[in-house]
Formats: C-alpha cells, sequence, structure tokens
C-alpha cells in the first residue's frame, strides 16, 4: 500500500457544525477518489455531542454548554481547549475493510501516543476509549473514541485530554459510564504543549497506520 496521508493542523478552535461540515465534504472527496486521506488535528469550542446511542438521561446539564446531536458512534462526550481532537479519514477499502480492526487501531495510535510521556493506556472490555489506572480499583478515561463510516470511508475520530477543563464534564455522563471518571495529561503531571502531543500522534499514527492493511488482532 502506498498512499499519501494529508495532516492538517489547526491553529483555533473550530465550530463543531463546520468540522462536520468539511468532514463530510472531505469523505466525498477520497470516496471519489479526488482528495487525499486526511488526518486533522483541532480544538474545539466548549460543547457536547451526543452519538448515535446517547440517552438523555445522561446530559445532566443540559444549559450548562451547547450541545450538538452527531451521527458518530457513542454516546455523549466533552469536547473544549486543551483537548486534542483528531479527526481521521481513511479510505478503509484499501485497508481491509474490517470495522473492528479499524477501531482497535485507533485505541493502538493512543496508547503508543501516551507512552511517548510515560503514560500506561489501557483498554478495558465493554468500554470504548482508554484508560489510566490510578491505583486500588479507581480508573479515569483520558482519551474517547468515536467513528462514523460512509461508504467504507472513515470520519469522526478520537479525542485526547491533554490539558482541558475537566469540570466541564460534570454537565454529562460521559461515554454513559458513571461509574469512573476522567482524566487529562495535565492532572497526570504530564506538561506538553500541543505542539509536542501533535508531533507524538503523528509519530504513532505511522506506525500503527501508514502502509499498512488493518486486520482483527493486529494491534497489541
Amino acid at each position: 500500500m502506498n498512499q499519501t496521508i494529508e495532516w492538517q493542523v489547526s491553529a483555533t478552535p473550530v465550530g463543531y457544525e463546520a468540522a462536520v461540515a468539511a468532514m463530510e465534504a472531505r469523505v466525498a472527496a477520497i470516496r471519489a477518489g479526488a482528495a487525499p486521506e486526511l488526518v486533522w488535528l483541532l480544538e474545539h469550542p466548549p460543547l457536547y455531542t451526543a452519538g448515535t446511542s446517547a440517552h438523555d438521561s445522561d446530559l445532566i446539564e443540559p444549559k450548562l454548554l451547547p450541545v450538538h446531536r452527531t451521527g458518530r458512534g457513542g454516546q455523549y462526550t466533552y469536547h473544549g481547549p486543551g483537548q486534542r481532537v483528531g479527526y481521521v479519514m481513511l479510505d478503509l477499502r484499501a485497508r481491509g475493510a474490517d470495522l473492528r480492526a479499524y477501531v482497535q487501531g485507533l485505541e493502538e495510535w493512543l496508547i503508543r501516543t501516551l507512552a511517548q510521556f510515560g503514560i500506561q493506556g489501557e483498554r478495558r472490555q465493554g468500554r470504548v476509549g482508554i484508560w489510566i489506572a490510578e491505583g486500588g480499583r479507581r480508573e479515569s478515561k483520558i482519551a474517547a473514541i468515536g467513528v462514523r463510516i460512509r461508504h467504507w470511508v472513515s470520519f469522526h475520530g478520537v479525542a485526547l485530554n491533554v490539558d482541558p477543563d475537566l469540570g466541564h464534564y460534570r454537565g454529562i455522563v460521559p461515554c454513559g459510564i458513571s461509574e469512573h471518571g476522567v482524566t487529562s495529561l495535565a492532572r497526570l503531571g504530564i506538561k506538553a504543549g500541543m505542539d509536542e502531543v501533535d508531533a507524538a500522534l503523528r509519530r504513532s499514527f505511522a506506525e500503527v497506520f501508514e502502509g499498512k492493511a488493518l486486520r482483527c488482532g493486529a494491534a497489541s
């Protein structure tokens, strides 16, 4: 496989509806062979998104922040400054057309990125996203995953907490899970700038995705 993947970084927060419209246009162009695959790194202004499995009861403070209904999988999540969002638009037809393997690849991407900062990110059976064990039975989510596939082209993607306002999570039950918390690199004592995080994301992405067909179980 020899495909060029374009990277785009937005320097200022991007409105959610504008981001979705841009993704949908790019997905159509990738499908038509008119544009290369894209990884788009950005931040959003403070907001909540409700995925296709969101329950109204999980929106605890509906007036705290704007709420956007979205076609990605998953439930409620938060986006805001200090959180690095990675929207991933890949042609999965050229990568094995395996949705489960693709999600495993996103998980591995985040785990390898965190490892570059000395953080052990972990998967949890039955819980989407990447988790940090904090001793005893306490664990917290540091990264969310929510994807959508159209004609085997992916969009939406991941959200890694670098140094967001974690207090904004009080308005929702994140991803429908109330018994665990959320954390960030900053809360774990890692003082990393967004440029450093972006560089780590690019290195890990190359290891997991570039030049490779994805197969279930391929990610460690």
